[in-house]
C-alpha cells in the first residue's frame, strides 16, 4: 500500500525484493497494490483481511499518513506478517505509540508539527540547519544488531551496511516509553533490534510475540540480488508463506503482499 500506486516502478526495487525472496523458496510472489488514502475511512479490514503480509515502503509528505498508520495497526492487531521500510518504520512506531504506549495523537513532526507525542522528529541538532539536504541521512551506514532478536538472527551478523535515505528519526527522548509498554497480544512490546553502533539512532525496531513484525528505518530493497535476497525481505515472505499455508492447508499458494 502506498500513495504512489498509480505508478507501480516508483516501488520497483521493493517489488524486485519481494520477487527475489520468494524465488529463493521456490515460490510466488502476489502484490497487491493498495492506495494508502483508500484506509483512511475504515476500511483495512475489506482491504486488507485476505492478505497473507503487509507491508508499508519508503515515501516523503503527509497525504495517506493515516492509511498507512492504518494499515500498520491492523498487521499488529491480527498477526499479519508485516515489513515497514522507512517511513514504513516511522508509521508502524506512532501506531503504536497511539494504540499500545497511550500517547493519544502519537505522529512525526514531518506530518503534524503540534504533535503532543512526537515519536518522530528530527535530531536536535539537525533543527538548527536551514538547507533540508543538510539533514538527510544518504548512502550506506553500520547498523548495530542486537543479540536476541529476530533481525540479528536473518542477517547472521552483528555489524551490517545498509543505505539511506530519509531525515527523520525515533524520537530519543520517548524511547524508553515505547520500549516499556506492554500491550495485548500480538505485538505486546517493541523492542528496538538494530541502532547506529553509539545506539543513539534507531535503525530497526520489531514486535515482540507476533509472528513477523520488523520494519527498518534503512532500504534493504536497494542491495537486494536475485541471488542473494535481501534478509529482512526473506523473512517476510517465509512469514506470508507459511500464514497462506496456514489459511489454504489443501494448496501451495503464492505469498500474498499487500504493499502500504
Amino acid at each position: 500500500m502506498g500513495k504512489y500506486v498509480q505508478l507501480e516502478d516508483a516501488y520497483l526495487s521493493v517489488s524486485e525484493a519481494l520477487r527475489h525472496a520468494a524465488s529463493m523458496q521456490d515460490s510466488k510472489v502476489q502484490i497487491d497494490w493498495i492506495d494508502s488514502e483508500a484506509l483512511e475511512g475504515g476500511a483495512a479490514p475489506e482491504l486488507l483481511g485476505g492478505a497473507d503480509g503487509i507491508l508499508i515502503p519508503g515515501g516523503f509528505g503527509g497525504r495517506g499518513i493515516e492509511g498507512k498508520i492504518a494499515a500498520a495497526g491492523y498487521a499488529r492487531e491480527h498477526g499479519i506478517p508485516f515489513l515497514g521500510i522507512c517511513l514504513g518504520m516511522q508509521v508502524a512506531v506512532a501506531e503504536f505509540a497511539r494504540n499500545v504506549a497511550g500517547m493519544e495523537g502519537a505522529n512525526s513532526t514531518e506530518f503534524d508539527i503540534e504533535t503532543p507525542h512526537p515519536v518522530i522528529d528530527l535530531l536536535p541538532e539537525q533543527k538548527e540547519v536551514a538547507d533540508l539536504g543538510g539533514t538527510m541521512r544518504l548512502g550506506a551506514d553500520p547498523i548495530k544488531l542486537h543479540a536476541g532478536t529476530t533481525v540479528r538472527e536473518m542477517y547472521g551478523e552483528a555489524v551490517i551496511y545498509e543505505r539511506h535515505r530519509h531525515r527523520y528519526e525515533v524520537n530519543n527522548l520517548l524511547r524508553k516509553r515505547l520500549t516499556n509498554a506492554v500491550g495485548p497480544a500480538p505485538g505486546t512490546r517493541l523492542k528496538v533490534s538494530g541502532t547506529s553502533p553509539d545506539e543513539r539512532l534507531v535503525e530497526v525496531i520489531e514486535l515482540e510475540e507476533h509472528p513477523f513484525f520488523v520494519a527498518s528505518q534503512f532500504h534493504p530493497e536497494f542491495k537486494s540480488r536475485p541471488e542473494r535476497p535481501a534478509p529482512l525481505f526473506r523473512g517476510f515472505v517465509a512469514a506470508a508463506l507459511e500464514r497462506a499455508g496456514e489459511q489454504e492447508p489443501a494448496a501451495a499458494p503464492p505469498a500474498r503482499s499487500t504493499n502500504a
